[in-house]
């Protein structure tokens, strides 16, 4: 399935400066089975809060390495359905085409909602890169089999940096270019740094 899905996976040209940025994230309950999904959504360059919907749901898959999509996607979508509003890109905590099989989470979510989609993810999952330097902004190619998949990017110094890739509808560049207008003083990008804490108090208040 995800061989099929990635041959849909669109790359074009990000040129526009994004308005609206959404940060999707995922906790799990470490007591029960429960998911719990947040998908916020801020205009830039204030980055003020426009929007946040949540949503909680059972997981149906055991968490397996490569597939995690499957496992986080239904309660995301059902997040997703929650907004009023559409933006103009979503960052997601996952990796987008750096992937085995080019269908990491933010590939599979921004094909399933047509949106423009980053990954950002805090390790990586395959490529190979060289060091990246100290310098907020500075970036290092990720190289898999032979393709440019993402770029380490540091966002923050003496900090380890974020590994990004283009997930739909975006290309490189561009998802590097979102990631860090999105930053605010953080190694994550803001909208992706407040999704994570609202799904950590969301799994707080379910578990007392």
């Amino acid at each position: 399935m995800q061989k099929r899905l990635s041959s849909r996976i669109l790359l074009l040209e990000f040129k526009e400066k994004p308005r609206l940025v959404a940060g999707a994230d995922v906790a799990y309950s470490r007591t029960s089975g429960l998911l719990f999904a947040a998908i916020l959504v801020f205009r830039l360059p204030e980055m003020e809060l426009v929007e946040l919907s949540s949503a909680r749901g059972q997981a149906k898959l055991p968490y397996i390495p490569g597939l995690l999509s499957f496992r986080e996607i239904p309660v995301l979508l059902k997040a997703a359905e929650g907004l009023g509003c559409r933006p103009s890109v979503i960052i997601c905590d996952g990796q987008g085409i750096a992937h085995p099989r080019r269908l990491g989470l933010a590939s599979h979510l921004g094909l399933l909602l047509g949106l423009p989609a980053v990954g950002c993810a805090k390790s990586r999952l395959v490529g190979e890169y060289a060091p990246v330097a100290e310098e907020i902004g500075n970036v290092s190619e990720m190289i898999y089999k032979g393709k440019t998949v993402g770029a380490v990017v540091r966002t923050k110094k003496r900090v380890k940096p974020v590994f990004v890739s283009p997930g739909h509808k975006i290309d490189l560049n561009g998802a590097v270019g979102v990631v860090l207008g999105s930053v605010r003083g953080y190694r994550l990008p803001e909208p992706l740094r407040q999704a994570h804490l609202t799904v950590c108090r969301l799994r707080k208040e379910e578990e007392g």
